[in-house]
């Protein structure tokens, strides 16, 4: 197949005023290698007939690529839980990626039931590890027979009922009962004592478990996780003052973001926050997304690390959404563009000018907040290619701007105007045989469905 017919096939599968009968045709093409675009497998709200030809299609890479759709409805995902492949029925089982402003709908419990039953250990795995499942599934295997899956329901323990989690705690696995016991040693003292003694649980007790006196001061001597100890939400209050002056700096960062700390002790801590650290480890932050005081007590510090942390949050109200947007500080305007959906306009041009063609850019651009009007006046003879492609998106740009712009020296120029259903018609059916431009321009939905149509035909996909 001519290369430019593959880059217009694969633009015509984004295409969204793509006809259903070409989009069958497209999905039941082998391409010469037994797979449609991944684009066609992977579009919203797919009619039934294309998931019909989806779940029938001869080559399991199609029906993997459909049951990691993070489009596609679970009901429509789920009738591949008896799939012949075991690829295929693990893919299901994990489910889609996971992408920020992206949520994924999980499997019904009861095909999650039958995909941790699955005869292939590498669905079972795979289902274990998935970040999709529903808490009510992930309580209903503390009583399953395999010791992986009630140790994966330990991470429902806070809904787990007082005898299923007795249960855990005394189970037969000893994994089982060290990731139970790692739960319960939160609020019970002796189970953080055994905990202390084990090498494999000893950091995360001394993190997390509830230390009497004599355990806390114990392992501050011994000094052997004394970051992780650092972090523990019981540890005495002098005994905190001592790490706060501890010669490892790790130790005193750990000391420098305890939630009980007011600003004026905790900024007097010699501490460094790293320049890229986006505070992701702040546990009491991560765990308080959606709880209005962590996000008041974290956004309103002078901690770097607390403001990056909350700055994960979508649910930031408006007045501390202003208040981190003012902060000079690049890391937490790259998070504050990913994750928040009111992000204001002039913290997404900053991101997008100082960060062009990164990830963190591409969540900016493509933020539903991202500046659209006055662009065309602005950039369309900026110096910077990357900003005439910013042109494209202003409503009021011109059919001939948008023309002129699809033989911009910058190839994303191009590829953004060639896409754009202002384009006049003469110069899109030109893109279409131009190799760099043919995928942008199959994409556009102003392309007629006789040259869509054209376009399946040169590519020799079958009617």
């Amino acid at each position: 197949m001519v290369a430019f017919y593959a880059s217009a096939l694969d633009g015509i599968a984004r295409n969204p005023a793509l006809p259903t009968p070409l989009l069958l045709r497209l999905l039941a093409f082998d391409g010469g290698g037994g797979h449609p675009p991944r684009d066609a497998v992977q579009r919203a709200g797919l009619p039934e007939p294309a998931v019909g030809v989806i779940l029938a299609h001869p080559n399991p890479g199609v029906r993997i690529d459909f049951a990691m759709s993070a489009r596609a409805e679970p009901a429509q995902r789920a009738r591949l839980a008896d799939d012949p492949s075991p690829k295929v029925r693990a893919a299901l089982a994990y489910g889609p990626e996971r992408l920020p402003r992206t949520t994924v709908e999980p499997l019904p419990d009861v095909v999650c039931a039958r995909l941790l039953d699955d005869p292939d250990p590498s669905v079972r795995a795979a289902l274990l590890n998935s970040p999709h499942l529903a808490p009510s599934f992930v309580a209903s295997m503390a009583a399953h027979h395999d010791p992986e899956a009630r140790r994966g329901a330990v991470r429902a323990w806070q809904i787990l009922p007082p005898g299923e989690q007795a249960a855990l705690l005394a189970d037969p696995d000893a994994e089982v009962r060290r990731a139970a016991a790692l739960r319960e040693c939160r609020r019970d003292a002796r189970v953080t004592a055994e905990l202390l003694r084990d090498p494999e649980s000893a950091a995360e007790a001394q993190r997390c478990g509830l230390l009497v006196r004599a355990d806390a001061e114990r392992c501050v001597a011994e000094r052997t996780h004394p970051a992780a100890l650092a972090e523990n939400p019981s540890l005495p209050a002098d005994l905190v003052e001592r790490l706060a002056v501890d010669p490892d700096e790790a130790v005193r960062l750990a000391v420098s973001l305890r939630p009980e700390l007011d600003e004026t002790r905790r900024m007097a801590i010699d501490f460094t926050a790293g320049d890229f650290d986006r505070g992701d480890g702040v546990r009491w932050v991560r765990d308080g997304l959606a709880d209005p005081e962590v996000l008041r007590r974290a956004a309103t510090s002078a901690h770097p690390l607390l403001r990056r942390a909350a700055a994960r949050s979508p649910h930031l109200p408006p007045d501390l959404l202003r208040l981190l947007a003012r902060v000079e500080d690049p890391v937490l305007e790259n998070l504050l563009g990913i994750y928040h959906p009111d992000t204001p306009e002039e913290v997404l041009m900053r991101v997008f000018a100082r960060l062009g063609g990164t990830f963190s850019a591409w969540m900016a651009e493509t933020h539903p907040r991202f500046p659209r009007e006055g662009l065309a006046a602005r950039y369309a003879d900026h110096p910077d290619g990357n900003y005439r492609r910013l042109a494209v998106r202003d409503p009021a740009a011109t059919p001939e701007l948008i023309e002129r712009l699809s033989h911009d020296p910058a190839v994303w120029t191009r590829q953004a105007a060639a896409g754009d259903p202002r384009l006049p018609l003469h110069r899109l059916r030109e893109a279409l045989h131009v190799p760099e431009l043919a995928s942008s321009a199959g994409a556009n939905p102003a392309l007629p469905e006789a040259e869509t149509a054209a376009v399946l035909e040169r590519a020799g996909v079958p009617a």
